[in-house]
């Protein structure tokens, strides 16, 4: 029998869903295992939203729409992207491609500037399925370290410094999985100009837009004039916003030629997302949007809660995000150490006996390219955060 492609053999299983799925089936035997490991609000989806969609069903709204989504989906994201940008954006519903989740936009937006062996700059830590996507797409992935110390941010002249000719594209995420990190304007135009100089597209993906704390404005990459939207692939969706991971809508917003190209992929490989997810995404983009900041307060409070449990343990520190639902703990200090009988020579060590005696789930640093952490959400439950706060000090205390 012929090999299966080796592109496909290439690409690895998300860490975050192993260990997700890990966590699941010892809840699902009866373990008492509390799951700080997959992405994914806490909050139920609001019923104004759940309601938008039982409406669309009864008033058969159930077939095949337009393969990049519904024009007044388009409108309201546009709409959307106005209000929380400003005057400076303005997109048109043709610049608009909506698809099955902002992950799949992600890919659609590298298939659509990718050949064979470009390189795609990603800052590391980074989003573990940005890896991945370069090279399902036959890329090429190009790791920028970042330091704890500089807010895990990237210093522009070592960003420049990895550009070849191969270079097409850089990845950035604000605010950033793992890391919570948030650019502020300064330091998103000192990349930009690089990007413009050195002519490469731009994926911004700002699915955590809506979650940025201490009253810290949000600064999209789509603010910086002309030259930096004309190369820009902008990504966000409704899963982080308002609850609706399972939902499955994500949206793009770029230029009318990309835009194009993507939705032509749509068209010949997923087709449409759901209708009814449709309908629904319009409601929430469309309603007061008051819900989205009292969950923006309930995660703030227990990151803060998080952070201070974290930084007075022994051995661990971390420092405090500034958006997103994350928090990169340093374990670097427990390297070589024993814990309970297990040797901990790795965050994938750490996580492993955490799991197994603390019956805590979380995400080793290694999936990011951040040997030395793991990866805590605190899109969880006050009740459960507190209670795996105690389980990681008993644990250490072994």
């Amino acid at each position: 029998m012929k090999e299966l492609s080796a592109i496909a053999k290439s690409v690895q299983a998300s860490p975050t869903m192993a260990i997700d799925a890990m966590f699941k089936q010892m809840r699902a035997d009866g373990e008492d295992v509390i799951g700080f490991a997959a992405g994914e609000p806490d909050f139920n989806t609001p019923d104004h939203i759940k309601k938008a969609a039982v409406q669309a069903i009864e008033e058969n709204f159930t077939r095949y729409t337009p393969a990049a989504g519904i024009l007044p989906l388009k409108q309201a994201i546009c709409d959307r992207v106005h209000a929380d940008l400003g005057d400076k954006v303005c997109y048109a519903p043709e610049q608009v491609v909506v698809s099955s989740g902002a992950k799949h936009v992600l890919y659609l937006a590298l298939r659509a500037i990718t050949n064979p062996g470009d390189e795609i700059v990603i800052f590391t830590p980074g989003y573990v399925s940005y890896f991945e996507m370069v090279r399902m797409v036959g890329g090429v992935p190009v790791n920028v370290p970042t330091l704890e110390e500089n807010g895990f941010k990237p210093v522009p002249a070592e960003f420049e410094a990895v550009i070849t000719p191969k270079t097409k594209a850089v990845i950035f995420n604000s605010p950033g999985n793992p890391t919570g990190a948030v650019y502020d304007e300064s330091e998103l135009q000192a990349l930009a100009d690089i990007c413009v100089k050195h002519d490469l597209y731009i994926i911004s993906d700002e699915i955590y837009n809506c979650l940025v704390y201490d009253g810290k404005p949000y600064t999209s990459m789509a603010v910086l004039g002309p030259q930096v939207r004309e190369r820009l692939i902008l990504v966000n969706g409704v899963s982080k916003a308002y609850a609706m991971t399972g939902w499955r809508i994500g949206y793009g917003l770029t230029t009318k030629e990309i835009a194009k190209v993507m939705s032509n992929y749509v068209s010949q490989s997923t087709g449409s997302p759901c209708a009814i997810s449709q309908k629904a995404a319009l409601e929430g983009l469309t309603a007061s949007q008051d819900l989205v900041g009292t969950m923006r307060e309930a995660f703030q409070a227990r990151r803060d809660y998080m952070v201070s449990r974290i930084n007075a343990i022994d051995k661990v520190s971390c420092i405090k995000p500034e958006g997103a639902f994350y928090v990169m703990m340093n374990i670097k200090k427990l390297l070589g150490t024993t814990i309970g009988g297990s040797r901990i020579k790795s965050g994938e060590d750490f996580a492993k006996a955490l799991l197994t005696q603390g019956k805590v789930a979380l995400i080793p640093g290694e999936g990011f390219c951040a040997p030395g952490y793991v990866r805590w959400t605190y899109a969880a439950s006050m009740e459960n955060i507190k209670e795996g706060m105690d389980r990681l000090e008993r644990f250490l205390a072994q």
